[in-house]
């Protein structure tokens, strides 16, 4: 096993950004990693890092095996878990997660596991982008809608509510509206959604809204609805405490569509990883509630 020695301690200075950082993850000291490093070198017969009283930053060889690294010790920790799924969370779990959702509510849940498992390392990227999983070598993303990845376990985790509305003076000069096609005469404020869903009994409605005013971000959009640019749709987070200040309004009330699933996906081969599993009972559990009392 001696061939493994070094490389916990080099994406655990890696992912923290310092050698104290590390320690501190893996339960140890800085003295005992900065030496176990620099024999991990001394064998790659390789500078890993570029050390200065100040910094600690990735050389380029350091940089080019990270990844390569991070793999293998997925790997070790799999074969480890397919013996037994009993074992403490341990090395790094990398999620990913959309940036609104993720500050809001992932962020915290996360942080409170990394909090309860020392020897766990959390790597959470915040993007909206739809990562690739597997080419990318994450551990778990929060997605929602419809998923198409047959290589991803997906596990319902939360779901959440669309909401759409406007603010009083816009609805006061604009054009009635009483049914989804009366859209087509009010401007939408467009988020990261190309298509509104609704729903009327058992069918479902989608609209393709059109506007002058298009954002990736939901709080961006909210700012928009509230200047009395137009109509929005976004998940209820965002507009709750507006609409109960009379700082928005409801429309279309009657046609509010069906709640929208939160998934947690992951791998399908790393499903018995309890680093994977403590993450999934943590957001199973406090994701819900979290949305529920916003």
């Amino acid at each position: 096993m001696q061939n493994w020695t070094g490389m916990d301690e080099f994406v655990a200075v890696a992912t923290t950004g310092s050698f104290s950082a590390g320690a501190k993850t893996l339960g140890t000291s800085t003295t005992r990693m900065s030496r176990i490093i620099a024999q991990f070198e001394s064998r790659l017969q390789a500078q890993l890092f570029d050390r200065t009283t100040r910094s600690v930053t990735l050389t380029d060889t350091g940089r080019a095996i990270l990844d390569q690294c991070r793999r293998l010790l997925q790997e070790r920790d799999e074969v480890l878990a397919s013996v037994t799924a009993q074992g403490e969370p341990r090395g790094e779990l990398r999620v990913t997660c959309s940036t609104a959702m993720g500050e809001r509510f992932v962020a915290p849940i996360m942080r409170q596991y990394a909090m309860a498992h020392p020897e766990l390392i959390v790597s959470l990227d915040l993007t909206n982008r739809i990562v690739d999983l597997i080419g990318e070598g994450y551990d778990l993303a929060i997605r929602t809608g419809q998923l198409s990845d047959s290589r991803l376990i997906a596990t319902r985790v939360a779901s959440r509510a669309f909401l759409t509305c406007a603010s009083p003076d816009y609805l006061k000069s604009a054009p009635p509206i009483t049914t989804v096609s009366d859209l087509t005469h009010h401007e939408c404020l467009m988020g990261t959604s190309a298509t509104w869903r609704f729903r009327q009994g058992d069918m479902d409605i989608f609209h393709k809204p059109d506007g002058r005013w298009r954002c990736n971000s939901g709080t961006t959009v909210v700012e928009a609805a509230l200047a009395g640019m137009g109509i929005c749709q976004l998940p209820e987070f965002y507009v709750l405490k507006l609409l109960d200040e009379g700082r928005l309004q409801l429309v279309l009330e009657d046609f509010r569509p069906t709640k929208e699933p939160i998934w947690a996906v992951y791998p399908q081969r790393r499903h018995l990883v309890p680093k994977i599993q403590g993450a999934l009972k943590s957001l199973r559990r406090e994701l819900a509630h979290a949305i529920a009392q916003t």
